[in-house]
C-alpha cells in the first residue's frame, strides 16, 4: 500500500510551489510597472519578496523566463479586466463600446504605475528574442479582439460596411496611447474627456447613429493624473 502521509506531503509540495511562484510574479508585476521589464532581476525580486536568490531562481531558471512569465500574467489580468467583462454586452457597437470603456478603466488605474504594454514596447521595440515576441503576441492578441469587435459592429449594421475596420481599430488604439501619454506625462486634466470624444467621433464618422451612441455604456472611473 502507498504511504498516505508521503502521498499527501508530495501533493502539497506542488501546490505550495505554485503559490510561491504566484507571489513572486505578483511582486514582479509591481516592480516591472515601476522600473520596466528590463529592470527585473532575480536579486531585486529576492529582496522584495524576502526570499533567497536561489529560491527565486528555482521557480524561473532565468531572468528571461521571469520576464516572459510577467508578460503572460499581465495579459491574463488584462483580459479579465477588459475583454471578458465586455463579452456580457450585446454583439456589435455595445460590445465595442464596453471594450473601450474597460480599456480606459485599466488605463486610469495605471496612470500612476505605468502600462507594461506601453513601457515594454519602448524597451523592446528595437530588439529581437523571446521576451519581445511574448510582449508583441500579447498586444496583437488584444488588438485582434478589438478588430473582431469592429467587424461584428459592421455585421450588426451599427457601423457602415464600407468603413475600414483596420483603420477604426488603429485609431481606437491610438486614442488609448494618447490618453496614457497626455495623462501620465503631460498631466492633462481633460484627457479622459478628449479620449471619449475621439472615440465617439470615430464611430459617428463610420456610421454609428446618435441613438446608438446615446445608449448607456460602462462609465470609466475618474482618471487620476500622475503625481
Amino acid at each position: 500500500m502507498p504511504d498516505t502521509a508521503t502521498s499527501a506531503k508530495s501533493s502539497r509540495a506542488p501546490a505550495k510551489g505554485q503559490q510561491t511562484k504566484a507571489v513572486i510574479i505578483d511582486a514582479a508585476l509591481g516592480l516591472a510597472a515601476q522600473i520596466g521589464l528590463e529592470g527585473l532581476s532575480i536579486g531585486a525580486l529576492a529582496e522584495v519578496t524576502k526570499m533567497s536568490k536561489s529560491g527565486v531562481f528555482a521557480h524561473f531558471g532565468s531572468r528571461e523566463e521571469l520576464q516572459i512569465s510577467v508578460i503572460r500574467e499581465y495579459h491574463l489580468r488584462f483580459e479579465h479586466e477588459v475583454f471578458f467583462p465586455a463579452l456580457q454586452a450585446p454583439r456589435g457597437l455595445p460590445r465595442l463600446r464596453a471594450m473601450f470603456a474597460n480599456w480606459m478603466k485599466r488605463t486610469s488605474a495605471e496612470i500612476d504605475s505605468g502600462c507594461i504594454y506601453i513601457s515594454g514596447a519602448v524597451e523592446f521595440d528595437d530588439r529581437t528574442g523571446p521576451v519581445r515576441d511574448a510582449l508583441a503576441d500579447s498586444v496583437n492578441t488584444w488588438l485582434a479582439a478589438m478588430y473582431r469587435a469592429v467587424l461584428q459592429a459592421q455585421t450588426e449594421g451599427h457601423l457602415r460596411e464600407d468603413a475600414d475596420a483596420k483603420q477604426i481599430a488603429f485609431e481606437v488604439h491610438a486614442l488609448i496611447l494618447a490618453l496614457h501619454y497626455e495623462a501620465r506625462f503631460l498631466r492633462s486634466p481633460d484627457s479622459l474627456a478628449r479620449a471619449n470624444a475621439g472615440f465617439d467621433n470615430i464611430l459617428r464618422r463610420c456610421g454609428a447613429t446618435d441613438t446608438l451612441l446615446a445608449a448607456p455604456a460602462p462609465a470609466p472611473r475618474r482618471l487620476k493624473t500622475a503625481r
